[in-house]
């Protein structure tokens, strides 16, 4: 059974940061692309990033400098660093996982909130 646990969520105020985790089981992890997305009140659920097997990041164009996604294959777990916090990155963060090779192979977590307020 495929379980993604997040935490580290909460209320921060604008310009901290936060450090979200995703402890991940059931699967290979080294194996998977892992990946953050969020979604906020009354939109789709947007990529923030996503991490291949090997190290390598990719990132939404319009988040890039204050997000940093990293993993660690040992712990099973991946990580998404959000720093300069806003108040429109309050959302849902989603943490996933995807075999690289088989599509049907796509994993979610239950989602942490993030509120950035004053």
């Amino acid at each position: 059974q495929v379980q993604l646990v997040e935490s580290g969520g909460g209320l921060v105020q604008p310009g901290g940061s936060l450090r979200l985790s995703c402890a991940a089981s059931g699967i290979i992890f080294s194996v998977y692309y892992m990946g953050w997305y969020r979604q906020a009140p009354g939109k789709q659920r947007e990529l923030v990033a996503v991490i291949r097997g090997g190290g390598s990041t990719m990132y939404a164009d319009s988040l890039k400098g204050r997000f940093t996604i990293s993993r660690d294959n040992a712990k099973n777990t991946v990580y998404l660093q959000i720093n300069s916090l806003k108040p429109e990155d309050t959302a849902i963060y989603y943490c996933n996982a995807e075999h690289p090779s088989y599509s049907s192979l796509r994993y979610w977590g239950q989602g942490t909130q993030v509120t950035v307020s004053s």
